[in-house]
């Protein structure tokens, strides 16, 4: 969906209005408060003429439907007025994969943030290498730095801030004027703080990517991607996105659009949560350092405070060191902190991790066992109680 489709939005107002009335019409709903769902794939035309001129607010399924546009169009609101238009994709990797495709093409140069999301990495690597694009993998830390990486083929650089895991924060504002100097694109990962903490599009990023699967759905039951782009940017992304037939299921969309809904009032809950169980860790003697941009001892707290404004319930730590075996002791004893994959949902995960095997231009090496937290929407008293039995279990191991 692009910008035109936009033209009796009202006047600009705050994010948090917008989130709860973009994208509504109760009087083609019938006064209900919500789209239908629509399961379509046949649209059908009344004449001849129209079929022939292809006239009709609705052409096929894959192509949108009253779902989707209702969607499409608060996420747009979400944007800002930088957004022509947001595509959607059954997950955040297929976000990352269509946009790539879209903009890159056999000999041309990709540059890619060494903290990016590891599924990214594996498809840099493992597809567009088969295709015939160089990938150059640069410190995310790099900021006006990574002029001395372009190349005359440089088509695009990726970013994602803060890092995936790591948690480095890039200079983005930095990274996109050298980008636009040289004629690249730039496309940014910003699953972590969303549109309603951190407006890529006004910063300089031609295309911001989300893996709608965390924050927008919110509670861990969808599958789902988002790509929203400049007017630069948006035509070659809508294009490939019916060409590779890209699309996402009805029922999925309508649950990222409920949970668009309360993205407001649940990240600002996540954001609280989350800062506090940091602070808190800060002090923990088990614990050598927090990697979370808002904390002030942070790295990156400067370009956090300056480019976004807030941060959403994931962070990492690192831990003193300590064995395997003890670790695992600490994550088994765990009650309210799950293990798993993803995040962004309303409860509470820990996972360890460990960067070093696939960071190329960058070392890894925090000197200790690492660990990510999703702090979700459970008590922070009883969060803490629970991080203190396994703080328990890994000193007793």
């Amino acid at each position: 969906m692009d910008s035109s489709d936009n033209s009796d939005a009202p006047s600009p107002q705050s994010a948090e209005t917008s989130l709860v009335t973009a994208g509504r019409d109760t009087k083609a709903q019938k006064g209900f408060v919500n789209p239908p769902v629509v399961h379509g794939s046949t649209v059908l035309y009344p004449t001849a003429e129209d079929l022939h001129a292809h006239r009709s607010e609705y052409q096929y399924g894959r192509h949108g439907t009253p779902t989707t546009r209702a969607l499409q169009e608060t996420l747009m609101a979400l944007e800002g007025p930088q957004c022509a238009g947001v595509g959607l994709a059954p997950s955040g990797l297929a976000a990352i994969s269509t946009a790539l495709l879209a903009v890159l093409r056999a000999g041309d140069h990709l540059l890619v943030s060494d903290s990016v999301y590891q599924p990214t990495r594996r498809f840099c690597n493992g597809l567009l290498t088969r295709y015939g694009v160089e990938i150059t993998y640069f410190d995310p830390l790099a900021g006006i730095d990574i002029q001395t990486l372009f190349k005359a083929n440089t088509r695009a650089v990726l970013v994602e801030a803060p890092g995936s895991q790591s948690f480095e924060m890039a200079d983005i504002p930095a990274i996109a004027a050298v980008a636009h100097a040289h004629g690249a694109l730039v496309i940014d990962d910003n699953t972590w703080a969303t549109p309603l903490y951190h407006r890529s599009l006004e910063q300089g990023v031609d295309i911001s990517l989300q893996a709608a699967t965390k924050y927008i759905g919110g509670h861990s039951d969808i599958m789902f991607g988002t790509i929203s782009a400049n007017a630069t940017a948006w035509p070659v992304i809508s294009e490939t996105i019916r060409l590779l037939g890209i699309c996402a299921g009805p029922d999925d969309v309508f649950l990222a659009l409920r949970g668009l809904r309360t993205l407001a009032v649940r990240l600002a809950q996540h954001y609280r949560s989350g800062l506090e169980i940091a602070r808190w860790l800060q002090g923990r003697p088990e614990v050598a350092r927090v990697l979370h941009p808002a904390l002030e001892s942070d790295p990156g707290h400067a370009i956090w405070r300056r480019d976004f404004t807030g941060a959403s319930g994931l962070f990492s730590i690192v831990l003193k060191p300590r064995p395997q075996t003890a670790v695992d002791a600490m994550l088994n004893s765990l009650k309210l902190f799950g293990m798993g994959f993803s995040w962004g949902g309303f409860e509470s995960l820990i996972i360890p991790f460990d960067c070093s095997s696939y960071r190329t231009a960058t070392r890894w090496n925090p000197g200790g066992p690492t660990l990510r937290l999703h702090i979700g929407l459970e008590a922070v008293d009883d969060l803490k109680a629970d991080l203190d039995r396994g703080f328990a279990a890994l000193n007793a191991a």
